[in-house]
């Protein structure tokens, strides 16, 4: 079998060209001011959901400011459980982030157009089509390289992942943060090289009935779309939760049968690996996934935040064999367009 003849393998293989674009495209990007803003929100549907899960929280961390993540159709519908008031009863002075990789999907497009009525802060996008959605920014980051044939998200996923992450440093001004995120994609060439054949025999490893992704902080946002990337290419039960949540009820289903996948943090590397052996004695099958010390080790010598995008290809790559392994088409998944529009 030529793996190459599938769109979903050849844009995992070659997305680091997307990541060093994003990381061109966003060293010259004009930014907002962050002392206009007493909030940020990051909006997505499905992956870009997650992805804003995952940005939110490094938004916070490297900026101080508070800020959450909703999927587009809570800002649209929910507005007032999500947009907070000051003392006067009036909008707080919010930056919204939205994230959309066709820059066309309804709920997201609806939210912003509603979001830029209000009048209560400027708008980013991130996408990889200049399209409707990047024609309502008031600034836009566009990565045309992560573009995809595949319905499901993997090099349009990764290219926006780096964006993101290296637009939250640059905009809090963490200058030699910054300089690192070009070292990223040697090093994810490196692991794609390097990890194929492991993420091969792990992803035709028909003995699995359902999986696991396990991620705290920022990693929590990744550990769920790798979760949604199995259930959408594989067609199997997975679940993604914080790694000590794990404890609280999900670890019953705990047994040979279940492969439970670890992004392992460095900054609660103990805590963390403790709940991983503690799934390995009451029979879970572990893969573990982190700088050093996890069965994959990334040895990238990058801070934690600027490597969170090195965990994807490998897993990627897991999903991609076993869909074929069941003989599944990747490219086009069960039920699933690129696209969803909606009249709303």
């Amino acid at each position: 079998m030529n793996f190459e003849d599938y769109a979903t393998y050849k844009e995992i293989s070659t997305q680091t060209i997307a990541w060093s674009q994003a990381i061109e495209i966003v060293k010259s990007t004009t930014l907002p001011d962050l002392k206009n803003y007493q909030n940020a929100i990051f909006v997505g549907c499905g992956s870009t959901y997650y992805l804003s899960i995952a940005t939110a929280a490094l938004f916070q961390t490297s900026t101080g400011l508070q800020s959450r993540a909703v999927p587009g159709s809570e800002l649209l519908f929910n507005p007032q459980f999500v947009l907070s008031k000051n003392s006067d009863g009036k909008l707080n002075r919010t930056l919204l982030v939205a994230i959309s990789r066709s820059g066309t999907t309804t709920e997201t497009l609806r939210a912003v157009e509603n979001f830029k009525k209000m009048n209560c802060g400027e708008v980013v996008v991130i996408s990889n089509y200049y399209e409707k959605l990047s024609h309502l920014a008031d600034i836009s980051i566009v990565i045309p390289e992560g573009q995809e044939v595949s319905v499901a998200q993997t090099r349009s996923f990764s290219s926006m992942y780096v964006a993101s992450a290296m637009f939250c440093a640059r905009i809090s001004n963490q200058d030699e943060m910054v300089k690192r995120f070009s070292e990223l994609p040697a090093i994810g060439n490196r692991l794609i090289r390097d990890f194929e054949e492991t993420a091969r025999k792990m992803g035709e490893d028909q003995s699995f009935e359902s999986f696991f992704f396990l991620g705290s902080n920022f990693n929590y946002g990744l550990a769920c779309e790798l979760s949604l990337k199995f259930k959408e290419m594989t067609l199997t039960h997975s679940e993604p939760f914080h790694f000590l949540e794990f404890r609280h009820g999900p670890m019953s289903m705990a047994n040979g049968k279940v492969g439970i996948i670890g992004l392992v943090s460095e900054s609660n590397f103990q805590n963390e690996m403790k709940v991983v052996e503690e799934m390995k004695q009451l029979g879970a099958q572990l893969f573990t996934i982190g700088e050093t010390g996890t069965d994959i080790s990334l040895n990238s010598q990058l801070p934690e935040y600027v490597r969170g995008v090195l965990f994807l290809p490998v897993i990627q790559l897991m999903a991609f064999f076993r869909s074929i392994k069941k003989g599944l088409n990747p490219d086009n998944p069960k039920n699933l367009t690129a696209v969803v529009e909606l009249n709303l």
